[in-house]
């Protein structure tokens, strides 16, 4: 699934492209992949609005229109976005294609058809379903160590499912929650609550390192991801953990273990994380 830094990456990746552009068409391949709009009403609402930015909201980019329309996009496990200056052949993994200004096209190309769209304005973003919950940007000035450390206390279960669930902080996925874990040295079985303040500071620190690291790649491609021009990124090569289990540590030699956390394989270093 796209996390942050992928996020991001797509965003830098088509704003240029983007902004300025008129949507001309909509067409909805798979209508139940839109969550609060039907594929006529978001034509309606669409067509003749000018792109004028992307933004990012934790895993959700944002394509906001002149007038106050935002279409919102979750990627999910499989979800691409990708440009077509030129326009291109609608394939069967299609699940939206956005008609540009001629003949340029964006596709929503997604196989397992597990990515989310949905469609509010600017005034009530901030309230639409997964995004109202949501913590800190973690590359934000709103994420602190003080804050961090404050959050964390109020949850006694295992501190990888604390950062999972984006209350805490926004855009941590799989990946860079065990990488961060790990650069903190922090077990992902520990208790959220019985951090100490160092711990935190530490975790806080792994947190901006590892997201700003991934965005400076342009991500992580394993299997699905890639940017908005169809190009992968390059931070698995720096992986420390994640994926690794079995192999040796690579700060200390010991085996890599793994668990199962949230339903989420989770690899962590049994000396270097206590």
């Amino acid at each position: 699934m796209p996390e942050l830094p992928e996020v991001e990456t797509i965003r830098r990746s088509l704003e240029p492209y983007l902004v300025g552009q008129e949507i001309t068409a909509v067409q909805v391949f798979r209508p139940r992949q839109l969550k609060n709009v039907t594929p006529a009403e978001l034509n309606r609402r669409l067509v003749g609005r000018r792109i004028a930015e992307l933004g990012r909201r934790g895993k959700y980019l944002l394509v906001n229109l002149e007038g106050g329309e935002v279409l919102v996009v979750h990627l999910r496990m499989t979800g691409r976005l990708l440009f077509y200056p030129q326009g291109a052949a609608v394939t069967p993994y299609t699940r939206l294609l956005m008609a540009l200004t001629p003949p340029a096209q964006l596709h929503l190309h997604d196989v397992r058809s597990f990515a989310m769209v949905f469609l509010t304005t600017s005034e009530a973003l901030p309230s639409l379903p997964g995004l109202v919950s949501l913590g800190p940007e973690p590359l934000g000035p709103a994420f602190t160590p003080q804050g961090l450390g404050k959050a964390l206390a109020k949850h006694r279960g295992p501190i990888k499912n604390v950062l999972l669930a984006q209350r805490v902080v926004a855009g941590l996925g799989n990946i860079y929650a065990d990488e961060a874990l790990f650069r903190a040295g922090i077990s992902p079985l520990r208790p959220a609550d019985t951090l100490t303040a160092e711990e935190v500071a530490r975790l806080f620190t792994g947190i901006r390192a590892v997201l700003q690291e991934a965005v400076a790649a342009g991500g992580t491609s394993i299997r699905d991801y890639v940017n908005g021009q169809g190009a992968p990124g390059a931070f698995q090569r720096q992986l420390a953990v994640y994926g690794r289990k079995g192999e040796p540590c690579r700060r200390c030699g010991t085996l890599l273990m793994g668990e199962r956390l949230a339903g989420r394989s989770t690899v962590f270093c049994p000396k270097c994380q206590l």
